[in-house]
């Protein structure tokens, strides 16, 4: 298996924090303190990832912050913004039924309940009421994560989501 194939997106280097090599992080944890949790960090952009280890990190105002090992200036710094931070998959807290982690639905082929290809998940919106799917087919459709309401199967396996969505909206 080659770096990267096990490896899941938890979220992103977002800029620089003070003089001394820190950097600002998104994360896409819920809570977003849980980014800090993970042992092994490995930070990657255009799919080429590179194992880091972490000096310190922790929450500063709204959001969180780390210090790269070995990055101990601004300028250094900066040349992280952009990338995505990953974990070993392993690393993950296991789900219950029903639940799915963001990573596992990218890609996924969408149809209607009545067989309709919408296309592909390329991306997903968090908007506060609930999750929502980027669907890019012929057209781009923004459809809520409303498991069994809209969504109404999800098959990994299969690599498809089932939705009740009409086509034309």
């Amino acid at each position: 298996m080659a770096e990267g194939d096990a490896l899941v997106v938890v979220g992103r280097v977002a800029g620089v924090y003070g003089v001394m090599g820190w950097v600002k992080v998104y994360s896409y944890t819920r809570p977003r303190e849980n980014l800090l949790g993970y042992g092994r960090w490995h930070l990657g952009k255009e799919g080429a990832w590179r194992p880091v280890e972490l000096e310190a990190a922790g929450p500063r105002g709204k959001g969180l912050v780390a210090k790269i090992a070995g990055v101990d200036g601004r300028d250094e710094a900066r040349a992280w913004i952009g990338w995505e931070i990953a974990v070993p998959r392993d690393e993950l807290p296991p789900l219950a039924e029903g639940e799915y982690y963001w990573s596992d639905l990218l890609g996924l082929r969408v149809r209607t309940t009545d067989g309709q290809d919408l296309g592909r998940v390329a991306r997903l919106m968090e908007t506060g009421a609930n999750d929502v799917l980027v669907v890019q087919g012929d057209r781009e459709r923004l459809i809520p994560f409303i498991p069994e309401q809209v969504v109404r199967s999800v098959d990994l396996g299969e690599g498809e989501l089932e939705v009740d969505w009409d086509p034309d909206f």
